[in-house]
C-alpha cells in the first residue's frame, strides 16, 4: 500500500521533538507499505534546515519504503504569532504544490495541527480520487482562540472554516483522545461512528529505564543534585513560569533540587532572562535533544513534569512527554487537569498539582524528594501500565488494520 502522509513536524533524524509519526512510518514500512511524508523545512529551532536554505522542495530517502519531502516554511515562524501564521500558510501552499508530483497514493494522511493540512489533504483527495484520513493531535482552532493567540474575527471564522472542510473531506477521523472524540461529536456533528481514538503512546524501544548517574549528570554538573525534568515547548501554552515560581520557592527550601528545563520555543529567552534577574542558579536550561538523546535526560532525573496553562481545552490533551516519562519508569507531577490527570491517577504514576500553581508545584516536588519509596512506586506503576496499554508498535498495528480496511472499501466502490 502507497500512503502519502502530511504532517509539517516529522523529524529528521537526531532531531528533537514527537516521533510519533516517525515510529508509525518505521513500523509500517516493516510490513512492506511505501510511505511519502509532506514535511517542513525547519528544526526543532524554527530555523531552516541548512541543505533547505533557499529551496522551496527538498527531497529525503529515509529507506527503500521512507521518502520525505520537505516543503518551504518561511522562517518567520518563530517570530511572532502573524509569523507563526505565516509559515502555516506557507506550508500549506508549498506542501499542496510538492503533493500534486507525488506518483498516486492509496490514501493520505493528515495529521494537525496546523489545521491547514486539512486544506492540502482536501486538495490532493479530491485531485487524486484517494480516501483521506484527518487526525486532530490538538483541538484547533479551539486551543488557540481559547488562549488568546487569535483574537481577529475574521481570522477565527476563517480557522472554523478549515476545520469544517477538513472534517467533511474526510473518509475517517482519528483523535488522540476520548475527549477529542466527544467534542467532535457534540460540537462539530461528525457522526461516532467515523471516529477512531488511536492516543499518544510509549516509544518503547527508544525510551527504557537506565542509569540514575550517567553523562548528563556529569556534563550539566548535577551531580547530588535532586533533579526535576521538564521536556517539550516553551511557549504561552506551556505556562513554564509556574516553574521559574516554583524555582524561587524551593532555592530556599530545598537548595539541593534543580529543575532542567529541555526544548524550545517562543518564550524561551524570556524565561531565561526572568531566571538570571532573579537569580536562580537552581533551573537548568537546556537546547533541544534528538529523541534517541532525551531517554539519558529522563534517565539522569528524579521526577519529571508535564505542565499546561489551566484552561478547559487543554482537559482534553494526553502530553506525550507524559508516555516518555513512564517509559523511563520516573514519578510524574502533571500540573494538567482533565483527561491527562484521568491518565495519570489511573496509573497511579504520579502526583496531580493544579495548573498554574507554583505552590501546589513546590509541595509535589518535596514530597516526592522525602519519600523515595513512592516516588519508585509511581515509576514502576508507570511503566507497567504503558506496557499493557499504550505501547506504540501496538497501536501502529491497529491504525495500519483502520487504513487498510478504508482503501478496500474505497477500491470496492
Amino acid at each position: 500500500m502507497r500512503i502519502l502522509l502530511v504532517h509539517q513536524y516529522f523529524l529528521r533524524k537526531d532531531s528533537g521533538g514527537g516521533s510519533r509519526w516517525n515510529q508509525f512510518a518505521k513500523y509500517w514500512s516493516e510490513k512492506g507499505h511505501k510511505i511519502t511524508v509532506l514535511a517542513g523545512m525547519l528544526d526543532e529551532k524554527s530555523r531552516k534546515y541548512q541543505d533547505c536554505k533557499h529551496k522551496f522542495i527538498v527531497k529525503e530517502k529515509v529507506s527503500d519504503s521512507i521518502t520525505v519531502i520537505r516543503c518551504h516554511v518561511s522562517e518567520a515562524y518563530n517570530v511572532s504569532p502573524l509569523g507563526r501564521m505565516w509559515g502555516y500558510i506557507s506550508f500549506g501552499f508549498s506542501s499542496t504544490i510538492a503533493g500534486l508530483f507525488v506518483k498516486k497514493p492509496d490514501v493520505i494522511i493528515c495529521t494537525s495541527p496546523p489545521l491547514i493540512v486539512g486544506m492540502t489533504g482536501a486538495v490532493l483527495s479530491r485531485f487524486k480520487r484517494i480516501p483521506m484520513v484527518f487526525e486532530v493531535r490538538d483541538l484547533w482552532p479551539e486551543s488557540v482562540v481559547e488562549i488568546g493567540a487569535v483574537k481577529n474575527k475574521w481570522v477565527i471564522k476563517f480557522l472554523y472554516w478549515m476545520q469544517k472542510v477538513s472534517y467533511r473531506s474526510s473518509k475517517w477521523i482519528n483523535v488522540l483522545t476520548p475527549a477529542f472524540e466527544e467534542t467532535l461529536v457534540n460540537s462539530s456533528g461528525v457522526p461516532r461512528e467515523m471516529i477512531s481514538m488511536i492516543p499518544n503512546a510509549a516509544d518503547l524501544d527508544i525510551i527504557r529505564p537506565g542509569p540514575r548517574d550517567n553523562w548528563v549528570r556529569e556534563k550539566y554538573d548535577l551531580g547530588g543534585k535532586y533533579v526535576v525534568s521538564y521536556v517539550g515547548a516553551h511557549g504561552t501554552a506551556n505556562y513554564l513560569m509556574q516553574l521559574i515560581d516554583a524555582a524561587k520557592m524551593l532555592k530556599e527550601q530545598a537548595p539541593d533540587v534543580q529543575l532542567m528545563l529541555i526544548g524550545d520555543g517562543m518564550q524561551k529567552s524570556m524565561l531565561i532572562s526572568e531566571a538570571e534577574r532573579v537569580g536562580l542558579d537552581n533551573i537548568t536550561f537546556v537546547d533541544p535533544v534528538s529523541k534517541e538523546t532525551i531517554g539519558d535526560f529522563i534517565n539522569a532525573s528524579d521526577a519529571c513534569t508535564a505542565v499546561l496553562k489551566g484552561i478547559e481545552v487543554y482537559k482534553t490533551v494526553y502530553p506525550n512527554k507524559v508516555f516518555d516519562y513512564m517509559s523511563a519508569a520516573k514519578p510524574i507531577i502533571l500540573g494538567i487537569d482533565g483527561v491527562a490527570r484521568k491518565l495519570v491517577e489511573e496509573a497511579n504514576a504520579g502526583i496531580f498539582v493544579q495548573p498554574e500553581n507554583a505552590l501546589s508545584f513546590t509541595e509535589a516536588v518535596m514530597k516526592l524528594k522525602n519519600n523515595p519509596h513512592l516516588a519508585a512506586e509511581f515509576g514502576r506503576n508507570g511503566l507497567a501500565y504503558v506496557h499493557k496499554n499504550y505501547d506504540r508498535k501496538k497501536l501502529a498495528e491497529k491504525y495500519i488494520s483502520l487504513i487498510e480496511k478504508i482503501v478496500k472499501e474505497q477500491k470496492q466502490k
